[in-house]
């Protein structure tokens, strides 16, 4: 059983749980009086000669690394990011794997002024989506390494009436196939296999021919250093998502405004 499956076949169980718990029509609920969802995709649009926008992820823990922050503070972090910056925000809301929560991201989006937040778990389920809305994301990560044809179509059919942008993940040409087939506007090619979780900054090179024009695109793991936000940005890409390279900073604020563009880097 390769990683993925192991944590697809967790997070199964645990949606069981919390949909028992909770039920669909309180979610739902929930997701029609929340607040609006923010532009991400706007957000994300790179103008001509500039830098990449920067998703700045608030990551506390992950599979192949453990724990990456011992003292985490999910909303200083947010803020920090916001102030010297980041586009958007990526709050991990996997709790077994991750660390992470979805009382993060509700905390996170409802600072003010308001960043649009993408929920970045392993989506399987529409409740999880109105959970996403409800919370006050403006995104959700869809993988479509985890989902079978008719559920990628049916969650991402779902984001757009609840008004929420879809990221769709690949990291195969037959993975970009099948996210352009489902309507995706918004593809993020991450560097990480996530069968192995080996990382290559050139599958995001290999891949970005295949998405056409009109398509906003995010390259998604490996990113490190300002080297690595200039080889993807000549590979065309709109957006960059970080978070070890981040959280792990010594100087968080610095990171941020050299992988954002700021603080001397580029304008």
């Amino acid at each position: 059983m390769s990683r993925l499956d192991a944590i697809l076949a967790h997070k199964r169980v645990e949606l069981v749980e919390r949909m028992a718990a909770v039920p669909l029509r309180q979610v739902r609920g929930a997701a029609e009086n929340g607040p609006a969802p923010l532009d991400f995709c706007a957000a994300l649009r790179r103008p001509p000669e500039a830098s990449p926008r920067l998703i700045a992820e608030v990551k506390c823990a992950s599979p192949s690394r453990g724990v990456l922050v011992e003292d985490f503070d999910p909303l200083g972090l947010a803020e920090v990011y916001r102030a010297n910056g980041a586009a958007a925000v990526s709050v991990l809301t996997d709790e077994h794997f991750f660390r992470g929560s979805l009382e993060y991201l509700r905390e996170i989006a409802a600072l003010e002024p308001r960043l649009p937040v993408l929920r970045k778990d392993f989506i399987l389920e529409e409740y999880q989506l109105y959970e996403a809305r409800a919370a006050g994301a403006s995104a959700v990560l869809l993988i479509v390494a985890a989902l079978k044809s008719d559920r990628l179509r049916a969650l991402h059919a779902l984001c757009g009436e609840l008004g929420l942008a879809a990221l769709v993940e690949v990291h195969a040409f037959v993975e970009v196939e099948a996210a352009l087939a489902a309507g995706a506007r918004l593809v993020g090619i991450n560097n990480r296999d996530l069968s192995t979780f080996n990382v290559s900054l050139e599958t995001t090179l290999r891949l970005r021919s295949a998405i056409p024009e009109g398509v906003v695109v995010v390259a998604e793991s490996g990113i490190h250093r300002r080297a690595d936000v200039d080889y993807l940005a000549e590979a065309g890409v709109d957006a960059i998502l970080v978070g070890e390279a981040l959280v792990t900073a010594a100087d968080v604020a610095a990171k941020v405004q050299e992988l954002s563009g700021r603080g001397g880097y580029e304008s």
